[in-house]
């Protein structure tokens, strides 16, 4: 639940034991943080607390004592799949309704605020879930990080992100109706998907590990095609998030103006350097392979995702270590859904192993992930202007990322959530 809600609308003032802004600042010690309708409109520091913090207690609706915390921005996840949980992903489109997925996503809302994830982009769902998810964290209603959504992939008929593994009938009965065949039908998928609400734009580049087409995870989309949706989206000023594992259909989806990588799993020299020229940012989602690799031998997947699966494990992070070394942006993204939600602060850890810093794994998950969405005005850094998304727990995440697997309190646009 939101604890009280209304205050998002009255002048809290919050106690900070040891503020970080941001991660390039690093933590600047006590201070005290004014916020009023969602938004911060004080940040004074040790030089100041002793005379304003006192006096403005006395004047505040409500005072939340962070005192013995450390409090920062709260973090972002690029690629998560709220309205869905894990396994069973063959049978559900045939079994559950598209309604369900709004029950599954409030719940999973919650447990990804309270992990410390204030904002998140919903990286795929039926028509409308996402929206409606979207709408109610904005209004209160539903407690819950700000939503980016895509609404439905789309994908190459019978392809990852199609409906596939069924009879024809079958298929045709439960696709999403966001497959497309050449450039201009693709255009207009974009456009559907724009007109129906979406704010980004996802594609499935290449062959993906989860779905039940067993032909590979190289590209799947034309070049022809991959530039027309770019372009389209673009002229809409929507951005576009492309599931790409395969090295070619990385480049491709590069080189056509796609804006993210998510996984990037065999991205090669090749294909960075063509991400590094492009501005291509990588989202390595590597808590998804922790995730599936969970789930092996258990009956969840089927022998050809199983098979896919294990084809993938070993090459797990090599993209990231490559990425960092040629100066390719590496942002935060988990696909959360994969694996249980509320664990997406686990990828920090798998990042570091994979050769970021702690400070570079902290500022994919804030900053660098708030330039990605264009919202680096609003939201990554704690500074007067900004959303009030908050988090509070012990330790320093610049020495010990995960510190960040336990987060202690949260606020989402000024409103603590409980």
């Amino acid at each position: 639940m939101i604890a009280n809600a209304a205050l998002a609308q009255d002048r809290q003032l919050i106690l900070v034991g040891n503020l970080i802004p941001d991660a390039a600042t690093g933590p600047v010690g006590p201070a005290t943080l004014v916020v009023i309708d969602g938004k911060i409109v004080e940040v004074t520091t040790q030089r100041e607390i002793d005379k304003a913090g006192v006096a403005d207690a006395m004047e505040a609706d409500a005072v939340i004592n962070l005192r013995d915390k450390t409090v920062m921005p709260g973090l972002i996840d690029l690629h998560v799949h709220l309205t869905g949980d894990p396994g069973g992903d063959f049978w559900k489109e045939a079994t559950e309704p598209a309604e369900w997925g709004v029950v599954v996503g409030a719940k999973n809302a919650l447990l990804t605020a309270k992990a410390g994830f204030t904002t998140v982009r919903e990286a795929g769902s039926s028509q409308y879930s996402a929206f409606s998810l979207r709408r109610g964290t904005a209004d209160g209603i539903i407690p819950g990080p700000r939503i980016i959504a895509a609404g439905p992939a789309l994908a190459i008929v019978g392809g990852h992100g199609d409906v596939s593994g069924f009879t024809e009938d079958i298929n045709k009965v439960l696709t999403s109706g966001y497959s497309c065949t050449g450039a201009v039908q693709c255009a207009e998928k974009v456009r559907k998907a724009s007109r129906a609400g979406s704010d980004v734009i996802k594609i499935t580049a290449t062959g993906g590990v989860l779905s039940q087409q067993g032909r590979g995870l190289e590209a799947q989309f034309t070049n022809e095609e991959m530039r027309s949706i770019a372009d389209t989206a673009h002229s809409l000023g929507l951005k576009v998030m492309a599931h790409a594992h395969g090295a070619r259909g990385i480049e491709a989806a590069s080189r056509a103006g796609i804006d993210t990588i998510e996984h990037g799993t065999f991205a090669d020299e090749a294909a960075l350097k063509v991400m590094k020229t492009n501005g291509t940012a990588m989202v390595p989602t590597l808590m998804a392979f922790q995730g599936v690799s969970e789930g092996l031998g258990k009956g969840i997947y089927t022998p050809v995702v199983e098979e896919k699966i294990r084809m993938t494990l070993g090459n797990v992070g090599k993209a990231v270590t490559s990425a960092k070394r040629l100066g390719v942006p590496i942002v935060f993204g988990t696909d959360a859904g994969v694996f249980d939600h509320g664990r997406n602060a686990e990828e920090f850890q798998l990042m570091v192993n994979a050769g970021l810093t702690p400070r570079e794994a902290i500022t994919s998950a804030t900053t660098a992930a708030a330039k990605a969405l264009d919202m680096d005005m609003e939201i990554g850094r704690i500074a007067v202007g900004y959303s009030a998304d908050l988090i509070a727990f012990d330790g320093n995440p610049l020495d010990d990322v995960t510190v960040l697997e336990k987060v202690d309190w949260v606020m989402v646009r000024g409103r603590v959530i409980d």
